[in-house]
């Protein structure tokens, strides 16, 4: 089963969510947040990255940064920014970018359920990135950055999310990159509790962005478990903020990657070396057609790869990857890219900011080649998560973004 929670959430008034609604914190530099919020008090970016309002230069986690979190959402909240719902609610929550659109649950789910992997993950976690989720959730005594996840979508529950959608929202708004963010409370409790048995029969959840802030929540859990001689399970803390949509909806982008040198060789021997696992072809325009094509950007020119048969095995739901394929036959072996988490001959670039940003980068001189991926799909992350498996880094990259500061979640509710 799938358990979920209603929550009392502290939210925007309607007339002041788009200006409150930030991007995620993890998505901007301290530079980029502090510039995007520069005329905006209101800007959620003042709680998640709390920094901007520190002296350039501070240490992102110090102290002093989450404590500055802390005062910013008191402060929020103190002002009458922010009001908390009278009762316990769920809330539903539409994206719409282009043509793409995708409805999301937004509750608390169980950090027992993520503990006994009834909550399937596909990626490690850094520590220093959990360490600082954690005292960022500890310090604010709320979660305020929602989990992305996704689950095998069921008729019953869409009907009841095309039924409770059907009014009128809390929120419409169009935020500056063009996506709209659409939001309904769900606050009658035969409502709630339609749902919440829905939900029940869902056999699995899947974290399809956000490993750090769940893994984090655990972490809280237990500190907080551990300091309440009265702890039940029931409390707040026993949850976590999320977003869960059906898999139909997930939108996967390419997660695409640049080399800054060819590890010695010049462009012929390059060639030639990536030909023994490869066939190669001139591309026209870098997107790749199929899983298990890549397109390279070199020299001025796109090249089509398709990885030839026997050079990965078409079983495994890990090694056969694209971003896997790339890594075992090329990045590592003939540009010496041993370990993509900390090498930094390589960086990586989201789908969103097209082939044209490879395009720039490698032209700019700073990076010596360019490869464009198939997105991973969503059926590829539910066999490696299925299987207790993780995924290389960097295989994922969803859209669009949730946003921010538009729910919530206190953790005394």
């Amino acid at each position: 089963m799938a358990r979920i929670e209603a929550f009392r959430a502290w939210r925007p008034r309607p007339e002041l969510a788009a200006r409150v609604a930030s991007p995620p914190y993890d998505v901007l530099s301290s530079d980029e947040a502090r510039a995007m919020a520069a005329d905006n008090q209101l800007s959620f970016l003042h709680v998640n990255k709390p920094e901007i309002d520190l002296p350039p230069g501070t240490d992102v986690y110090s102290p002093e940064v989450y404590a500055k979190g802390a005062e910013n959402l008191r402060r929020l909240q103190e002002d009458g920014v922010f009001v908390r719902e009278a009762a316990p609610a769920f809330y539903l929550y539409r994206q719409r970018m282009g043509d793409h659109v995708q409805t999301g649950l937004v509750a608390g789910a169980s950090i027992d359920e993520y503990e006994n992997d009834r909550i399937k993950k596909h990626e490690h976690t850094r520590r220093v990135k959990e360490d600082d989720r954690t005292r960022h959730v500890d310090a604010l005594n709320a979660n305020t950055g929602p989990v992305f996840l996704t689950y095998k979508a069921r008729p019953e529950i869409d009907a009841l999310v095309a039924r409770l959608t059907a009014g009128a929202p809390l929120y419409d708004f169009v935020a500056p990159d063009g996506i709209q963010h659409v939001l309904w409370v769900v606050e009658r409790p035969q409502d709630r509790e339609a749902l919440a048995a829905a939900f029940s029969s869902v056999p699995a959840l899947y974290v399809a962005d956000g490993h750090h802030r769940s893994a984090a929540a655990t972490r809280i859990r237990t500190l907080r478990r551990e300091a309440n001689p009265k702890h039940t399970g029931e409390e707040a803390y026993n949850f976590f903020l999320a977003v869960i949509f059906p898999d139909r909806e997930m939108k996967i982008l390419d997660y695409n990657r640049v080399v800054r040198d060819l590890n010695g060789l010049g462009r012929e021997a390059l060639l030639a070396r990536i030909g023994e696992r490869f066939d190669l072809a001139p591309g026209e325009d870098g997107r790749p057609p199929a899983p298990t094509a890549f397109g390279m950007y070199l020299d001025h020119a796109w090249y089509l790869l398709r990885a030839k048969a026997g050079s990965y095995p078409a079983t495994d739901p890990v090694r056969s990857l694209d971003v896997a394929i790339l890594q075992d036959n090329l990045l590592g072996p003939v540009l010496g890219i041993g370990d993509p988490r900390s090498d930094e001959r390589i960086d990586f670039v989201g789908g969103i900011r097209g082939l044209a940003e490879l395009e720039r980068l490698v032209d700019s001189g700073k990076w010596a080649v360019a490869f464009a991926l198939h997105p991973t799909s969503i059926a590829q992350l539910f066999a490696v998560a299925d299987a207790g498996l993780v995924m290389p880094p960097k295989s994922t990259w969803f859209e669009p973004k949730l946003r921010s500061g538009l729910l919530v979640r206190p953790l005394d509710d």
